[in-house]
């Protein structure tokens, strides 16, 4: 329902205008908004014209009209004087606060619909047929984006949104729990996936910049049906919560990179209990040292190429491979085999997940 302080807005902008006071009252005979002191009519008379099938009534000085949403009455509208340039303004002002309240009734009907749509809520059929009342294009390219906050405040991440993406351009905001908002953004058909990492990372930039807040971004695949957008944000998620575990140090994270962290993700505890086991056996590497650490994921980075690592990391060739033989003595595993490397490198994942479990 369109809120009192916009028709207030609304009433006054039009006085300044045409020096004409209006007043605006709900069908209880109250006032929702007024222009001037002297605007108070009798609640029976208010209520009275509002129950009779008149769409128009003067009483004393002051015209009344009736404003509806449709079939529904909403309000009654007084414009102060007799003479016919307040009857105009006063219809002048009906059809205003009408449209207003249109607006922010498909607003609020919009932010429904994507609710129910990315929470599976809707048969297929009402998809379609409430899509085509909103006038939400069916079929378009479309991106579901999670933006996380770790301090959200006051819902000024969901305003800061709004002024970057606009509905204008198809692009929707709305949300479905106190931790994340999310945003439906419609594509060109030629978008790639940089330009998604640059809507996200220019998401992460706004937060920072404009309310000093860290914010995570995941984002799912394109879908090209409106049906769809629930699959994309579900995706979205995931890259949220897979992204935490595994990529920490990324703020902007994408399903289609989630790679074997994906997997991990989704297989039972027992299941990663007993594969860790097999693997390191009582030595579980919880805690590995950041020397260690920085060693592994270079020597990762680099396609397991001793002599690169060894220049990145600044250390003679024989004190890297001095340390991989620690790890090869401690663990089992030679990482400069790419059999035990991928090993290693999966066994790590899955311990990480198991800790992630353990905190949460």
């Amino acid at each position: 329902m369109i809120s009192n302080q916009t028709i207030q807005t609304s009433i006054d902008e039009l006085k300044a205008i045409t020096k004409v006071d209006l007043c605006v009252y709900d069908l209880a005979g109250t006032i929702v908004a007024s222009t001037a002191d002297d605007m108070d009519i009798a609640e029976e008379l208010i209520i009275g014209f509002a129950n009779s099938p008149a769409d128009s009534q003067v009483i004393g000085a002051h015209h009344l009209l009736k404003i509806w949403d449709e079939s529904e009455l909403l309000f009654v509208l007084v414009s102060k004087g007799l003479d016919e340039d307040a009857y105009m303004i006063g219809r002048i002002a009906v059809c205003e606060i009408q449209n207003l309240a249109a607006a922010y009734k498909e607003r609020f009907d919009r932010n429904n619909f994507f609710q129910n749509l990315i929470l599976d809520n809707l048969l297929l059929v009402d998809i379609y047929n409430r899509a085509k009342k909103l006038h939400i294009e069916a079929r378009a390219p479309r991106v579901v984006f999670l933006v996380e906050a770790r301090l959200e405040k006051d819902g000024i991440v969901t305003e800061l949104l709004k002024g970057m993406f606009s509905s204008q351009s198809g692009d929707y905001i709305t949300a479905v729990d106190e931790s994340s908002v999310i945003l439906i953004k419609s594509l060109t058909p030629n978008s790639t996936h940089e330009n998604m990492v640059a809507v996200a990372d220019t998401i992460v930039a706004m937060m920072n910049s404009e309310a000093m807040l860290n914010v995570r971004v995941a984002f799912g695949n394109v879908v090209q049906e409106l049906k769809d957008v629930s699959k994309s944000y579900k995706e979205a998620k995931m890259a949220l919560d897979v992204g935490k575990i595994f990529y920490a140090e990324r703020n902007v994270v994408a399903y289609s990179i989630l790679g074997i962290g994906r997997l991990i993700y989704q297989l039972p505890v027992n299941l990663c209990k007993l594969f860790v086991e097999e693997i390191f056996g009582e030595n579980i590497p919880n805690q590995l040292d950041e020397e260690t650490l920085t060693t592994i994921n270079k020597f990762f980075e680099n396609n397991l190429n001793v002599s690169e690592t060894s220049r990145q990391l600044f250390v003679h060739r024989n004190t890297l491979v001095y340390r991989i033989e620690k790890i090869q003595k401690s663990t089992g595993l030679d990482l400069r085999n790419f059999d035990d490397a991928l090993t290693f490198k999966i066994a790590l994942m899955v311990v990480n997940y198991m800790k992630y479990l353990d905190c949460n």
